[in-house]
C-alpha cells in the first residue's frame, strides 16, 4: 500500500493527472470523469453511513452498515481499476469480481424479503439515512452512464458495469428498507398532481 507522506504535489496544477503506471492525462477525461463519480458515491455512502448511527443499537442498521463498509472498499477497488490503463493492469491488483455481484445480489434478495412490493414509483427521501442512500444510487447511475463510454472505446471491463448496474439497484433497496425500519413512509409518484393551495 502506498504512503500518503505528502497530500499536495502541484503536479495537477496545469490541469493534467497521472494514472497508475505514469501516463498523464487532462483531468476532464473520462477515465477521470468516471473514477470521480465512483468516489463521489463513495463519499454520499459515507454520509449515509453517518446517519446509520444515530440507529447503531438496531440489527438492521448495524447490518446495512457492514455492507455500506464493504461496498465502500469495493468502489475504492473499482476506482483504482479505472484508473489503471488495461495493459498496465496485473492479476494482483484488486477489482470487481463476480461475487461482488453475486454479494449485491443476495443483499437485494433479503431485503425484498422485508418490503412490500412497489406497484408506483416512488420519490426519494424519508429519513436521513435513506435519502443519502438515494442520492448514492442516482451518482452510482451517472458513474455508470460515464463508464459506458469507456467500455465502447475499449478502456473498461464489462464486469465493472455490471457491479454499478446492479450496485444501484442495492442502494435503492437499502433506501427502502432502512426507511422501512424506520417507520418512514414512502411518498409514490402521483402522474397528475394537482397544484397545492397558496396561502392568503
Amino acid at each position: 500500500m502506498p504512503k500518503l507522506t505528502r497530500i499536495y504535489t502541484r503536479t495537477g496544477d496545469a490541469g493534467m493527472t497521472g494514472l497508475v503506471g505514469g501516463a498523464r492525462v487532462p483531468k476532464d477525461a473520462q477515465r477521470i470523469e468516471c473514477y470521480g463519480t465512483v468516489d463521489e458515491c463513495s463519499s454520499m455512502i459515507g454520509l449515509a453511513r453517518r446517519a446509520l448511527a444515530e440507529h447503531a443499537k438496531r440489527p438492521r442498521a448495524q447490518t446495512l452498515d457492514r455492507w455500506l463498509a464493504w461496498t465502500q472498499d469495493s468502489l475504492f477497488n473499482l476506482g483504482s481499476d479505472l484508473a489503471t490503463p488495461l495493459e498496465k493492469r496485473s492479476e494482483a491488483m484488486p477489482k470487481i469480481e463476480q461475487a461482488d455481484i453475486d454479494f449485491l445480489e443476495h443483499a437485494i434478495d433479503r431485503c425484498q424479503r422485508d418490503l412490500e412490493p412497489l406497484a408506483n414509483f416512488i420519490h426519494p427521501g424519508g429519513s436521513y439515512a435513506g435519502g443519502y442512500l438515494h442520492m448514492a444510487r442516482t451518482v452510482c447511475r451517472r458513474a455508470e452512464r460515464l463508464l459506458v463510454r469507456l467500455q465502447r472505446d475499449g478502456e473498461a471491463e464489462a464486469i465493472a458495469g455490471k457491479f454499478l448496474n446492479r450496485l444501484s439497484d442495492a442502494l435503492f433497496v437499502w433506501a427502502r428498507w432502512i426507511n422501512n425500519e424506520l417507520g418512514e413512509p414512502e411518498h409514490l409518484w402521483n402522474h397528475h398532481p394537482a397544484p397545492p393551495e397558496i396561502p392568503a
